[in-house]
């Protein structure tokens, strides 16, 4: 967080001489400020580019801070990982070098019930997603980031389900046999993708697009909106429909950094994540249906795969890698109606 101080030095100096130098102290800011005369600079990383939803989601969320905080706070949003990958800019906001982040099942590297937030084949559907976010067993998970990785959660986007990409078909997991691909910094992904037969490796999400074009890895799993923004299909010829993750992902800040806000301030920045939250599904709703076709147009090949063979061959990796707790709560989300 950054403090630009000229405008309320001035401002007290004036006041001072108005009193005529009596040693009172003037706690109030400049007028255009509305408070301490301070303005409060984050800087806002995500993976996503400029036509993604995440990002014109954000834009929204921004311009409404700053709209309603009377310019006492400013947020500059860095797209494409211009600060970084998913993990760097978590780590540069726990040392106070950056404040605002987008993050899902990563953040179980600090918050271990955050890798039930993608769990390969524990939600049925969105809407399925959507109840346990909102729920309890959301709260649970949301609770557990902010005391472990020090970020308070503002609002969330549900995603896609995940599809693994290719340049042959894969139908089954024997398909798999000798597959190598890229998988996010999160151990099960790891231990349920080489349970189904594959290779995978971690590999920041920016590194992706020239693994595949090298042919460092075969492969990689994203949802279709991320695929397109990518570019994958430059580089990928088939989306296999494993479909088999369905999520949500958070945007959040740091906790030191929300809490440094004046209380009024809050209330600016919750109204305005509940706004953004609104206007994400909406964009989701309107855009995510379309991206499948222009996959197509620009040359993949879906295919229908066998998922409940993939759901077979990773049910034992997904119960054997998690805790005795993260079990009990993946049962709990299989139960939600």
């Amino acid at each position: 967080m950054k403090k630009t101080w000229l405008t309320g030095v001035f401002a007290s100096v004036l006041v001072l001489g108005a009193c005529g130098g009596n040693g009172s102290e003037e706690t109030g800011g400049s007028e255009e400020t509305g408070g301490s005369g301070e303005t409060i600079e984050w800087s806002f990383g995500h993976l996503a580019d400029e036509n993604h939803i995440w990002h014109k989601t954000a834009e929204r969320f921004v311009e409404l801070v700053e709209e309603n905080s009377d310019g006492q706070m400013e947020i500059t949003i860095y797209p494409n990982n211009s600060l970084g990958g998913e993990t760097d800019t978590i780590n540069a906001i726990q040392a106070g070098t950056a404040d605002m982040v987008i993050s899902g099942e990563t953040l179980q590297n600090w918050a271990p019930n955050a890798a039930l937030m993608a769990v390969p084949y524990a939600f049925r559907d969105l809407e399925h997603v959507q109840t346990v976010v909102e729920g309890e067993i959301g709260e649970q998970i949301k609770n557990e980031i902010s005391e472990e990785a020090d970020l308070t959660a503002l609002y969330y986007h549900t995603r896609a389900p995940r599809n693994l990409t290719s340049n042959e078909p894969i139908e089954s997991p024997e398909d798999l046999n000798g597959f190598s691909m890229r998988v996010p910094n999160v151990p099960l992904f790891l231990d349920v993708w080489e349970a189904a037969g594959a290779s995978p490796q971690v590999m920041d999400f920016n590194e992706v697009f020239t693994g595949l074009q090298q042919g460092v890895i075969d492969g990689q799993e994203n949802p279709v909106d991320l695929i397109q923004s990518a570019a994958f299909y430059e580089v990928q010829d088939y989306v296999n429909r494993t479909e088999h993750v369905y999520s949500w992902i958070y945007i959040l800040v740091g906790n030191e950094q929300y809490n440094a806000l004046s209380d009024e301030l809050k209330e600016v920045v919750q109204s305005a994540a509940e706004e953004a939250q609104a206007y994400g599904e909406e964009l989701y709703n309107e855009e995510i249906e379309t991206i499948e076709q222009e996959l197509k147009d620009e040359g993949m090949e879906f295919v229908d795969v066998d998922q409940d063979a993939f759901r077979e061959a990773m049910i034992p990796a997904i119960e054997e890698s998690l805790t005795p707790e993260q079990l009990e709560l993946y049962e709990q989300i299989l139960a939600v109606e």
